[in-house]
């Protein structure tokens, strides 16, 4: 489930993946269900940011394409990070579901953090 201080913003379903013999991690962003409606119609247009953070400090970003007017949306997309090894342990993958807005700034829909790849999985 997406972490938010006002309870449920839905869920997002993903898989990590780190394949130590090509210093990578790969992050799949299968699918969301019951999104929090952020649009006045009573819908969403979600989109999914992943950041690569080493350090505390922004590496990489990759997203999503921009579903329309969707609570449910599936995804199915994949994106690479190299990580050399030993940089494992100070990495973080943060990934945040936004709802695309074309008049105001995007909204956060829910954000969940992964620290330390790939042993613990904390929510932010």
């Amino acid at each position: 489930p997406l972490c938010a201080p006002q309870g449920s913003r839905g869920e997002l379903l993903l898989s990590l993946c780190y394949n130590p013999s090509a210093n990578s991690i790969v992050v799949n962003i299968i699918k969301a269900r019951n999104l929090k409606a952020m649009d006045i119609g009573g819908t969403s247009d979600p989109y999914v940011k992943v950041w690569l953070m080493y350090k505390d400090k922004r590496v990489e970003k990759k997203k999503t394409v921009v579903m329309k007017r969707c609570l449910n949306p599936v995804f199915n997309e994949s994106f690479s990070f190299d990580i050399p090894t030993e940089r494992l342990r100070e990495t973080t993958i943060v990934i945040t579901v936004m709802d695309k807005d074309r008049l105001s700034r995007n909204d956060v829909i829910g954000k969940v953090g992964h620290g330390r790849v790939p042993t613990t999985v904390e929510a932010k």
